[in-house]
């Protein structure tokens, strides 16, 4: 069952989650997926935790989507899915992927589900799944995966600081609507049991809902790192 899909994962300081997230891509690299790791900068042990997990060490300038696309240049695959340092993919990830591999969609992405227990992240997985599946808009905790011919084609992730997931796949959405694969996968709840539940719903819904007046992503990132 050959996996002809590069695997492409922005770092920055990622010595804690980094290795967890890789472990769980490990089958899929035994059936020829290429794993690429594109880092900022980190000052961490984020490489010597990625060991011999990963087929490719990209050192890149600093910023999430300047990273995507420095890993991207590199892959070798026509397929290529982006996925967050604190994300795992689900255990059967290689079938469901072939199935996208092997059919006429352009791009796609799963649905997410919040690795915290709280019930209330139940709900806003719900909300966050069924946003994404009325708006055909995928946001990167959802694993972003498309073909590298119209990845080109809509120029790439734009070189902002925040919703370049949101800005490609709007592109990308232009060409087709999403492949959406229900299996889902799991994302680190660390920031919203930090910052509170309802504090970062608001700051994430105003964020999106600014971006979509046209407040410029700069503004928006110091906002949300503030």
């Amino acid at each position: 069952m050959p996996m002809p899909i590069s695997v492409i994962i922005p770092t920055l300081n990622e010595e804690k989650t980094i290795k967890k997230s890789l472990k769980a891509l490990q089958l899929m690299r035994l059936y020829g997926a290429e794993i690429i790791v594109s880092d900022g900068g980190s000052t961490d042990n984020t490489k010597t935790e990625c060991g011999n997990l990963v087929d490719r060490w990209v050192d890149s300038a600093k910023g999430r989507a300047t990273q995507m696309n420095s890993g991207a240049e590199v892959a070798r695959y026509s397929a290529m899915l982006f996925l967050h340092a604190d994300t795992v993919l689900p255990n059967n990830s290689v079938n469901l992927l072939k199935v996208f591999i092997e059919s006429t969609s352009i791009w796609g992405r799963f649905d997410v589900r919040l690795s915290g227990d709280k019930k209330m992240f139940r709900v806003i997985e719900l909300m966050m799944n069924w946003r994404s599946k009325l708006t055909g808009i995928a946001t990167g905790d959802q694993a972003i995966f498309v073909r590298k011919t119209y990845f080109e084609r809509v120029g790439r992730f734009p070189e902002q600081p925040l919703m370049e997931d949101v800005a490609l796949t709007a592109k990308l959405k232009k060409i087709s609507r999403p492949y959406c694969i229900k299996t889902p996968v799991v994302t680190d709840s660390r920031r919203w049991e930090k910052h509170g539940v309802w504090k970062t719903i608001f700051l994430m819904w105003s964020l999106r809902f600014k971006y979509m007046l046209g407040v410029d992503a700069q503004k928006l990132h110091r906002q949300y790192y503030p």
